[in-house]
């Protein structure tokens, strides 16, 4: 996978964690830099983590589906991205309040956000493409994003959340769109032998 799709992969897959940012930066009275680290360190750690679970899950069946992991991966990215879209357009009215501080609720928001990040880990392994630069990459990016999205949240109110996620959701479905013209594409070997 080329650098700027591993780009856009990142972005798109840290949209939801970016969203869940701002609303904990609103829900933060007191705003200092440790409480934005410790958000970001969740959920890029999560972020980061799940595709390399997904790989190892992936890589335990990939030889059973090859002939098919393109339309595989184009099927969970644009599953994930509808998803994400369709979430960001219910309107979520009576939202609980909630302390994104407390360590297990950043534990089940991370995990919750990153379950797309583990599909697109067993799409990596059905694919057979390096692993190590996206995880880099989706971990980073996941990070910073989510530290500057309580900040952005605490200054900014709720103003953003549903255009990220459907930004997010439109990256991802365009990145498995490409994944899946690549490989329909791509033009047979032909050997004199």
């Amino acid at each position: 996978m080329d650098a700027a799709t591993t780009v856009l992969l990142s972005l798109g897959l840290a949209a939801d964690a970016f969203a869940v940012s701002i609303s904990s930066g609103l829900a933060i009275k007191h705003m200092k830099v440790n409480k934005a680290l410790k958000i970001a360190l969740f959920f890029g750690g999560f972020q980061a983590l799940m595709p390399v679970v997904g790989w190892f899950v992936g890589l335990s069946f990939s030889f059973l589906i090859s002939a098919i992991d393109h339309w595989i991966a184009f099927g969970l990215l644009s599953f994930i991205g509808g998803k994400m879209i369709y979430e960001s357009l219910q309107n979520d009215e009576c939202e609980k309040k909630f302390n994104p501080l407390d360590t297990g609720t950043l534990i089940t928001l991370s995990v919750a956000t990153s379950i797309d990040a583990l599909a697109v880990g067993i799409g990596f392994a059905v694919l057979k493409d390096s692993i190590a630069p996206a995880v880099t990459a989706i971990g980073f990016i996941t990070f910073f994003l989510v530290f500057a999205g309580v900040f952005i949240g605490h200054k900014c109110g709720n103003l953003f959340a549903n255009k990220i996620e459907i930004l997010g959701g439109a990256i991802l479905i365009f990145i498995g769109s490409r994944i899946l013209f690549l490989h329909l594409t791509e033009l047979p070997v032909i050997t004199n032998g």
